[in-house]
């Protein structure tokens, strides 16, 4: 199957308008030469790679720290419809036995891949290893230093599939958990009070990623630079960025694309159970109540917790704030794709990879979703 007149985003993350072919289920030819006469006309459409969420606990009433496989699908369904083609749930600083049963159900889906549903590509385990001081929306009781051996035996008990854990450089152990944990995943820091000798020794340990930039953690201070500088000059460090228009101002996004470049920002939701829920909806995160107000989920205490948003609803908020099209469209496909190391396989129009792509009008008020080559 060809598609041609195509506004592509190819994988020299530069637009380009031509054809491209699917077969079997993955890209075949990119902007080809000769195409048949019987391509399907896009009518100039633009067309993206499928987008990747790698922070995400939960939508529709699911979370992904419940341990629930239909709940789980259910959120994968969800994923695809919002154009997330790949996806990497985040848990909660829970009990090591609660992560276990949920990362159980990550291990099923990623095993039976339903039709029709977003793939789940791996996890990211937010928690335990947090400051108490920068917790956020964390629940306290179940904090704790970092703890490799604990680490290791959930990591192994779900086939590898934790793609990135995230650590509070400043917690006692933190340098020598970070050299451990990179030879089995990303190490990312997180929920931290850390300043920044503390920060530039995790990060040298090989720490490679930033957990939702700016939130739970210090601000930016010219005598106390504190965690994002330390990452900022430290190569190859990618940063998530929420950017539902509530935990971080429009402004601050621009500067953190031009803080980091477009190479290496990663937009993500941090949605909860609460997206795709109406206005006041009462729920539980980790543990702990929660409600939705103003669009926005918070603790009893008014601590702004999750979003309810989706990634698309990012994207596009991305891009209307001003930031490249081609840098805002990276940051929701290849780069977090890179994060969670399933770049081989999806994150780019690429002959060989999966064929999963939204076909989008030129101002990104609409979009279809292509699982694996097939119209969702």
């Amino acid at each position: 199957m060809f598609y041609r007149n195509a506004r592509i985003f190819c994988s020299d993350f530069q637009f380009r308008t031509g054809a491209f072919e699917v077969k079997d289920g993955r890209f075949g030819a990119v902007l080809p030469e000769n195409v048949p006469a019987d391509a399907i006309d896009l009518g100039g459409a633009t067309v993206i790679p499928g987008l990747v969420e790698i922070h995400s606990h939960g939508n529709s009433g699911a979370d992904f720290s419940d341990g629930d496989y239909e709940g789980l699908k259910k959120m994968a369904a969800f994923y695809a419809r919002q154009g997330v083609t790949s996806f990497a749930p985040a848990s909660m600083t829970l009990p090591y036995d609660v992560l276990e049963r949920a990362f159980a159900t990550a291990v099923q889906l990623k095993k039976e891949q339903p039709k029709g549903l977003s793939v789940l590509r791996g996890i990211q385990m937010e928690g335990p290893y947090f400051s108490y001081k920068k917790r956020g929306a964390q629940n306290p009781d179940y904090l704790k230093n970092p703890d490799f051996e604990g680490f290791k035996k959930l990591w192994e008990g779900c086939d590898g599939l934790v793609k990135i854990v995230d650590v509070a450089p400043e917690l006692p152990g933190a340098r020598e958990f970070t050299e451990q944990a990179t030879k089995l995943c990303a190490v990312s820091v997180a929920h931290t009070d850390s300043d920044y000798d503390h920060a530039r020794a995790v990060f040298d340990a090989g720490a490679s990623h930033l957990t939702h930039l700016y939130n739970a953690m210090p601000a930016i201070s010219h005598r106390a630079p504190g965690v994002i500088p330390a990452a900022v000059e430290t190569p190859g460090v990618t940063a998530e960025l929420i950017c539902d228009g509530y935990h971080v101002h429009p402004a601050s996004v621009r500067l953190a694309f031009s803080m980091f470049g477009g190479d290496r920002m990663c937009l993500i939701s941090d949605s909860g159970r609460c997206a795709g829920m109406p206005e006041g909806t009462q729920f539980q995160l980790g543990g702990q109540d929660c409600c939705l107000r103003d669009g926005v989920a918070r603790l009893t205490d008014g601590t702004i917790a999750c979003s309810a948003t989706n990634m698309w609803v990012c994207l596009t908020n991305v891009i209307r704030w001003g930031v490249r099209e081609e840098d805002a469209v990276r940051a929701a496909t290849y780069n977090p794709a890179c994060a969670i190391a399933a770049d081989k396989e999806v994150g780019s129009i690429e002959e060989g990879k999966v064929a999963d792509f939204l076909v989008c009008a030129p101002d990104y008020s609409s979009m279809q979703v292509y699982l694996g080559g097939e119209k969702l």
